[in-house]
């Protein structure tokens, strides 16, 4: 087993007892909550007389099923509105902090957390969605739980969970022009597969993470969960201080320098032991697109769609599923596949860096005729940063719809969603059949920049050869 790592160091602080089980009883140091999971847990709260044990650790926000075009209320899906209400009233209920439409805080619950200085180094971080691992990037150690999972922490704040093995990811050297954190991640997955993660956590290490922003950093624990890792982290240092400092939930005067010194002491030692190790050349990344059904079946831009020869034996049935589900053929190339929808957002990629990367490609040019193109910031403070620095007016002025702050067609538990078979470029996480919205709708996804150049051209393209 894993010994010195941050993941052991974090686990070990926060471990209340061992259960019967043999699982570990841990205490959750914050609890993110939204409108899709929580009703039920706040439901089973009341059934059994139950409160919220600790209110002042939990942030709530709406995200999921809101509306990026008209958010005038009610909504017109009525079954948004009354999960909106629910949330409402439960928050006001129960004394718990929360983000609503409006407030100018409001967003995706893994974009306002982090930027409101509520994530920090060495911290346990709990919510009812998928892409907790998000905070990862902090050096905290984040997991998506269920409905279930979410009652027990609102009653308990803490979680019943088995401890993990720990995976050491090194990306060393620089990243080419063009290749960007969303690429580093679908690479990873790509080589290690979306079960190779499974028990695991990851601990994301080597140069390209070193030099990497705390956005970018966010991007690749943000599909750490894509990957089957149950989390994923990278180590805090500067980086992370200087991201952190002034936000509003950070630690102040003394009391910074104090949490400054904690966090290193959470750092991974130079001699921890790990229970694998894999290492990777940033040099052979290249701009990666997904072709298929899963994050897995990725491929670089220049690169043509694995033949069926080509792969190992139990990765065939489902690449014979994603040849018929995507109607492409073993041994294309990807590039200049048309798309019909480019979406720019997601708690992957809806934040300032990621629009301005897209914004630097859609600069001067139109997008394609037929095209539907928006963009979609991932908070009410992304979308009036990026407003501040003219970036909705360098999208609108190409042809891109400038949204409201939302989960958007991510997911499409909302009014954004693909129609029939239509394939859209997307800067989202998953690729699932049906994931955004219709069921038999195709998702290919790549960076926010690669989204803009597929825009332009209508077609899936090289964003290298876009950028000046």
């Amino acid at each position: 087993m894993s010994r010195g790592t941050l993941f052991d160091k974090v686990w070990d602080l926060h471990t209340v007892a061992t259960l019967p089980s043999g699982q570990t009883q841990l205490f959750i140091g914050l609890h993110l909550i939204h409108e899709v999971t929580s009703p039920q847990a706040f439901a089973m709260l009341r059934d059994r007389g139950l409160s919220v044990k600790f209110p002042g650790r939990t942030v709530a926000t709406v995200d999921h099923i809101v509306p990026t075009e008209n958010q005038a209320r009610p909504f017109a899906d009525s079954l948004a509105e009354e999960m909106i209400v629910t949330l409402e009233k439960n928050c006001r209920e129960n004394g718990i902090r929360f983000y609503n439409i409006g407030s100018g805080s409001q967003g995706i619950v893994h974009v306002i957390a982090p930027e409101q200085g509520l994530t920090q180094p060495g911290m346990t971080i709990a919510c009812g969605d998928s892409h907790t691992s998000t905070h990862g990037a902090f050096g905290a150690i984040a997991f998506g739980i269920g409905t279930s999972q979410v009652r027990d922490v609102l009653a308990s704040q803490t979680l019943a969970l088995s401890k993990l093995k720990v995976r050491k990811i090194e990306v060393n050297g620089e990243l080419q022009p063009g290749v960007y954190a969303k690429d580093v991640i679908l690479h990873i997955i790509r080589k290690l597969g979306v079960k190779g993660g499974v028990g695991y956590a990851y601990e994301f290490a080597g140069s390209t993470f070193e030099a990497m922003s705390m956005e970018e950093r966010m991007t690749v624990c943000n599909m750490a969960i894509e990957g089957g890792a149950r989390c994923g982290y990278v180590n805090p240092d500067q980086t992370t201080y200087n991201y952190i400092q002034g936000r509003e939930f950070a630690p102040q005067g003394e009391a910074w320098d104090r949490a400054i010194a904690w966090w290193e002491s959470l750092r991974s030692e130079a001699d921890a032991e790990y229970d694998d190790v894999v290492v990777f050349d940033a040099a052979e990344i290249a701009p990666t697109v997904t072709w298929g059904i899963t994050p897995g079946q990725g491929i670089g831009i220049t690169e043509t769609i694995p033949t069926p020869d080509s792969l190992l034996d139990e990765d065939r049935a489902v690449a014979a599923e994603a040849y018929s589900y995507m109607d492409l053929a073993p041994g294309a190339p990807l590039q200049g596949t048309k798309v019909d929808v480019c979406f720019i957002g997601s708690c992957t990629n809806g934040r300032i860096s990621d629009l301005r990367e897209a914004a630097k490609v859609a600069k001067g040019r139109k997008v394609a005729a037929g095209i539907k193109a928006f963009v979609v910031p991932g908070s009410e403070r992304v979308k009036q940063q990026a407003e501040a620095e003219g970036l909705d007016q360098i999208f609108t002025a190409a042809g891109f719809e400038w949204r409201q702050a939302g989960c958007s067609m991510c997911l499409a538990m909302n009014p954004d969603k693909l129609e029939g078979r239509q394939i859209s470029a997307s800067s989202s996480n998953r690729n699932f059949k049906g994931r955004q919205g219709s069921v038999s709708g195709r998702t290919l996804l790549m960076s926010p920049a690669m989204v803009a150049a597929a825009a332009i051209a209508g077609e899936v393209t090289d964003v290298r050869n876009w950028l000046s």
